[in-house]
């Protein structure tokens, strides 16, 4: 292999062949722009060189884009079958019955949501239409649900998307914890309305990029409030309902709002809302900043040593999404750029996943490429997580 020096390394620049650290450590894959961290983080280590059989082909970050490209489709790509966004979360054109289901979900309740806060009447019918809805596609097609949280795009109705990620989530929580059918049901249904009392609050505040004034941030704080009034009140839900929304942002130590209750004393369904919805607002993006990758919101939970987070519902959080949920990026000790499609609960760094690039830089279609399991296949193993939004999408 050809020796690189670190010093002339740039931000920006994408490599033929896999770029590896001494000792066939991957540092990046071919067709991979190398990030300003990464070559922070080789001097900090106190490393001066690296290793490839590639050649770079771009120098400045604005020329990746194009080069990506170029790496992805030049002689990798069986002609005889459509070019697919193999480097995207699962998307749009993958088991298209399942994303119909999804983003009719997020459209019902951005309707419902845009009636309530117009001060239109709506039937709880409706309502537990979409619930039901939900809590079917959670039972039947749980993989390609999941995997639409972290990858599917649907523009608009962001508040019902959110509130959509949440209840799927705490749907899965409630099946894990083995929660019986009835309660479920209703878990399900606060928390597809947990922030609709948002809905009362200013744009201006909810989408406000700056720092929050206190006052502020106690019209935020009364939002639980507002979406139990709403649930029981208007709505006419029973309390066993409303109270998921009253007291999803309680937490286990006492410290959360707005009576600041603890441990069990915050009803189950809360709880599990309370999981879900932190995760949830995590991997989506908000005015006030970027999205993080799934990988890392699982990290950010897993430290949070009983202070907001029931444990147990933490635990079972864990074993049904693992620590690189269903629909995550990852890049393999080989170089090889796969998407997690399943989870073991008890083994959570070694999921199934899919090959999208194999380790001599050949891409797939989102179906075509080899489907591993980690769990057998021991020599190979997660490298790290990516997140999908530096890459480029081959068209």
């Amino acid at each position: 292999m050809k020796k690189l020096s670190v010093l002339n390394l740039r931000a920006g620049q994408v490599f033929t062949e896999p770029v590896y650290i001494e000792g066939n450590s991957l540092l990046v894959p071919a067709g991979i722009a190398i990030r300003k961290k990464d070559i922070d983080r080789l001097k900090s280590w106190g490393i001066d060189e690296v290793y490839t059989n590639g050649e770079a082909l771009v120098s400045t970050p604005d020329q990746t884009e194009g080069a990506v490209k170029s790496a992805l489709s030049k002689g990798h790509t069986d002609s005889s079958k459509p070019k697919n966004h193999i480097l995207s979360l699962p998307d749009v054109h993958e088991n298209k019955g399942a994303y119909r289901t999804y983003k009719g979900l997020i459209e019902g309740v951005g309707n419902l949501f845009t009636s309530i806060s117009s001060g239109l009447s709506v039937e709880t019918r409706s309502i537990d239409t979409i619930a039901g809805r939900l809590l079917q596609a959670v039972r039947e097609q749980r993989e390609q649900i999941m995997g639409f949280i972290l990858g599917g795009e649907v523009e608009g109705f962001e508040l019902a998307k959110s509130s959509v990620n949440t209840a799927i989530l705490s749907t899965l929580i409630a099946i894990e914890l083995r929660v019986p059918n009835h309660k479920i049901l209703q878990i399900t249904t606060g928390a597809l309305l947990h922030d609709v009392g948002m809905l009362k609050l200013p744009k201006d505040i909810v989408e406000k990029k700056g720092g929050l004034s206190d006052a502020e941030l106690q019209r935020i704080q009364a939002h639980p409030l507002y979406s139990y009034k709403i649930i029981c009140k208007e709505l006419l839900y029973p309390e066993e309902v409303g109270v998921v929304a009253l007291q999803h942002h309680e937490r286990w130590n006492g410290e959360g709002y707005p009576r600041r209750i603890a441990g069990e004393a915050i009803e189950l369904g809360a709880r599990i809302v309370c999981v879900a919805d932190a995760f949830e607002a995590m991997v989506s993006e908000k005015p006030y900043r970027n999205s993080m990758i799934g990988y890392q919101a699982m990290k950010n939970l897993l430290s949070d040593n009983s202070r907001r987070f029931d444990p147990e519902v933490l635990k079972a959080f864990i074993k049904t999404m693992g620590i690189y949920p269903i629909g995550s990026i990852v890049i393999l000790n080989n170089g090889a750029i796969a998407r997690v499609v399943e989870v073991h609960k008890d083994a959570p760094l070694r999921p199934q996943i899919r090959i999208l690039v194999d380790e001599f830089g050949k891409t797939f279609n989102q179906d075509d490429g080899d489907l591993m399991d980690l769990l057998i296949e021991r020599s190979l193993f997660i490298a790290r997580a990516i997140d999908p939004k530096e890459f480029s999408k081959v068209p």
